[in-house]
């Protein structure tokens, strides 16, 4: 095992361009935005070293998030820019990633309803969508509060070539949406939420890919007012939302179940339920591996992750043997980052978890070869109060410290 190991390293070392016994150079960096501090919620910057996965606190963090109460965070396809959505404050606040990794705030922006909880941007980078709690009333309407619900809806930001935000519309979508993903192919957007009154909580869009506006899918219906909309069985608590790299197979948690649901989607995005797996407690966020051979599942209840390869048809198998990993205490989100070579099992791979209610990031080294985890020496690392979620953005190029 111990040749293994080190002919893994070599490899990685002889295509980095570096030496094996050096370990100063950052392959991704990892932002954890945390939701409990004031006046503002913080973003925990940190530095992932190639060879293990260590993380190294940047000296400006923790940097001021912008707003209040943080609950998502989004990374541009280009990697050059994120953006925080900010609950208390129905805000978004873009922030620049600098060469080495450090985040300049640019610009805040109000989303067009109240309550945000959730972003995803499109494949192509054109258009930021961020699902909110409750619509804007009319001239003299009681404002939608939970004494007087509401339907809620997606603010849709063009974004510029710049980055910066263009002026957001409204797409209405059912009530209470917590969560959206955009198809890495074609033009499909799905939204998740819980409402209560239905198991249909998993809605379809199709989106315009030159406007950005999103129209229901065969199957959905989205009505106003407080009444449940519709769209395709999902549970009644769904938690997380993530397409496939190929956009033919959508997975959906649902934490009320402690099950993952497997669609299989249709040349148009229509998903169709294909199967339902048993997860551990509260299953929450979700990610692949970098060759899209295994899931993992963050299970919120059981302060675990649970590991699942994922077939040829999409369906899921959990692993016979290492498929639950103890990580902290509430695990929300999974980020999985690497070297850039995506093509060769050897290359190394990095696992981690935001830890909402043990204040920190888990950290596991993934093996490609079988989708097995292993905690890393220093693991966990510490964060700020709360934790929401975690994203990893690659460096380019791969940097010494």
């Amino acid at each position: 095992m111990g040749r293994a190991v080190k002919a893994s390293v070599l490899s990685l070392a002889m295509t980095l361009g570096v030496s094996a016994c050096s370990n100063d150079y950052t392959v991704s960096y990892v932002y954890l935005p945390t939701s409990n501090t004031l006046p503002h919620g913080l973003i925990n910057t940190f530095q992932v070293d190639y060879q293990n996965g260590t993380l190294y606190v940047m000296p400006d963090s923790p940097v001021d998030a912008g707003g209040r109460n943080t609950v998502a965070i989004v990374a541009a396809p280009n990697s050059k820019f994120l953006y925080t959505v900010n609950n208390f404050d129905s805000s978004v606040v873009e922030f620049a990633i600098g060469t080495d990794g450090k985040l300049y705030p640019q610009h805040t922006y109000n989303i067009t309803g109240s309550l945000p909880t959730a972003a995803a941007i499109d494949a192509a980078g054109k258009f930021l969508y961020v699902t909110f709690t409750y619509q804007n009333t009319a001239a003299g309407q009681a404002l939608y509060t939970p004494a007087n619900p509401g339907p809620g809806g997606v603010s849709v930001f063009p974004i510029n070539a710049d980055n910066s935000l263009g002026t957001p519309f409204t797409v209405n979508a059912g009530r209470n949406p917590v969560g959206i993903a955009t198809s890495r192919t074609g033009n499909s957007v799905y939204v998740i939420e819980q409402d209560s009154a239905t198991q249909a909580n998993l809605l379809g869009f199709t989106q315009n890919s030159t406007t950005g506006v999103l129209t229901p899918m065969p199957g959905v219906t989205i009505n106003p007012g407080n009444v449940p909309s519709t769209g395709f069985t999902s549970g009644l608590a769904p938690a997380g939302v993530l397409g496939d790299a190929t956009g033919t197979h959508l997975y959906v948690t649902d934490k009320a179940s402690n099950q993952v649901t497997v669609y299989n989607v249709a040349a148009n995005g229509v998903p169709t339920l294909a199967s339902t797996v048993v997860t551990d407690a509260s299953p929450m966020g979700m990610s692949f591996d970098l060759l899209g051979k295994y899931l993992y599942v963050a299970a919120y209840a059981a302060n675990s992750v649970n590991i699942f390869s994922v077939g040829s048809n999409g369906q899921l198998t959990r692993l016979s043997s290492g498929g639950t990993v103890q990580v902290g205490n509430g695990p929300t989100c999974i980020s999985v980052t690497g070297a850039p070579s995506n093509t060769d099992p050897h290359h190394a791979a990095y696992l981690y978890t935001s830890n909402q209610l043990s204040n920190n990031i888990s950290g596991e080294q993934l093996n490609e070869s079988n989708g097995t985890l292993v905690q890393m020496i220093d693991s966990p690392f510490g964060g700020s109060s709360l934790p929401a979620c975690v994203v990893t953005v690659q460096a380019f190029p791969i940097r010494s410290r």
